[in-house]
């Protein structure tokens, strides 16, 4: 039987949004990197404004906002921890090693508290993104996946140097992919294939 390390190590490339992220995992070496898979991770249940729960509680009172943020965090949590332990699961099954995460970040200013974000209405769109890469960031780690933050703005250049290879190249590179995954490849996919692929270059 395949050993769990027999196809090498593969690394999951996170492209978060409020409710759901793109996943793709990258594997093989750093000079011809495979997709092995491609997901929609979903984050919230039914519960009303839980893909936005900063924008939800905005303009509760506080204690009120700090109830309601603790019970959409549990949930989100849960959900994408079943989701990231479902995937290593079956990358395992598969004879791959996962072995760390990327999730993109946004540019947003960040508040100090939670009376601080509610205050601010751009600081509750940080917030709500920031909400999810938190539950994806907190599932790697319990799923024993090393987890990487990487800045959306800082992704092309990052990736240049870990890979050494010009920007222009790797989107080629990864706007290929799509020819072996089909639809959907858009913005979200190619950004967590190159944060993926980057890890790959560094776990080699």
């Amino acid at each position: 039987m395949m050993d769990a390390a027999s196809r090498g190590s593969a690394s999951l490339g996170f492209a978060p949004h409020s409710g759901w992220a793109a996943l793709v995992v990258v594997a093989g070496p750093p000079r011809s990197p495979e997709v092995v898979l491609r997901q929609r991770i979903e984050m919230t249940d039914r519960a009303p404004g839980a893909a936005q729960p900063y924008h939800a509680v905005e303009g509760r009172p506080l204690a009120e906002a700090t109830r309601r943020i603790a019970g959409y965090k549990r949930s989100a949590d849960a959900l994408a921890y079943e989701a990231v332990r479902s995937v290593v699961e079956e990358l395992k099954a598969r004879g791959y090693a996962p072995v760390a995460s990327g999730i993109l970040q946004s540019s947003g200013r960040e508040g100090a508290s939670l009376e601080a974000i509610l205050a601010s209405h751009a600081l509750i769109h940080t917030a709500d993104g920031n909400h999810f890469r938190d539950a994806l960031a907190q599932a790697s780690r319990r799923c024993g996946l090393a987890v990487v933050p990487v800045p959306q703005k800082t992704l092309a250049e990052r990736a240049s140097q870990a890979l050494g290879e010009p920007a222009a190249r790797l989107q080629a590179t990864v706007q290929g992919f799509k020819k072996v995954m089909g639809a959907p490849w858009g913005v979200d996919q190619k950004s967590a294939a190159l944060v993926a692929w980057m890890l790959v270059a560094h776990e080699s």
